[in-house]
């Protein structure tokens, strides 16, 4: 296997907004699809020779569907608030691996051991530090010594995905 780094994603632009990031103004759909697009493109784009519809990592369809399978609130007068903003960042990376139910309760899980800025920007920076483990060949170690079951699920469903996302971009 080739050790080639132009292949890979370049890690220092690898940064999922945090909480304080996100746009404080509710967002149209058309708002949030290229707010997350643009934001996760470096990410989440492997197949740079495919049409432009089938490279997409979130379309107006799919946030549909989140509402409809409710993994996000509807949108209220047709705006999509910073919470449901949060919730279409994570289910973005976590639908490389998960399924649509499977996401639900992962989210309902975080949720319910901790508010929604904590929990997103502990998902924000324990991907980022997972990716970089991923792509790095390291472990996943932790300075945080307190470990729980639901810390270690989040680590766990987390690399399950930044190993799905090296494979894919090196392949």
């Amino acid at each position: 296997m080739s050790n080639n780094k132009k292949e890979l994603i370049s890690l220092d632009k690898v940064h999922i907004p945090r909480w304080n990031e996100l746009p404080n103004v509710d967002l149209y759909l058309d708002q949030v699809v290229t707010f997350i697009n643009s934001s996760l493109s470096e990410i989440l784009s492997f197949n740079t020779n495919a049409d432009k519809d089938e490279n997409q990592i979130l379309t107006k369809t799919m946030i549909n569907n989140y509402v409809k399978n409710n993994l996000i609130e509807a949108p209220v007068k047709k705006k999509y608030s910073k919470i449901q903003c949060a919730k279409i960042f994570a289910i973005c990376i976590l639908k490389q691996v998960f399924s649509m139910n499977e996401i639900y309760k992962l989210i309902e899980i975080a949720l319910k051991h901790s508010d929604v800025e904590h929990a997103y920007d502990s998902f924000c920076n324990h991907f980022e530090k997972a990716l970089s483990c991923a792509y790095n060949k390291e472990d996943f170690l932790d300075e945080d010594t307190t470990q729980n079951d639901n810390k270690y699920l989040l680590k766990s469903v987390l690399l399950s995905c930044c190993y799905k996302i090296y494979v894919q971009n090196v392949i």
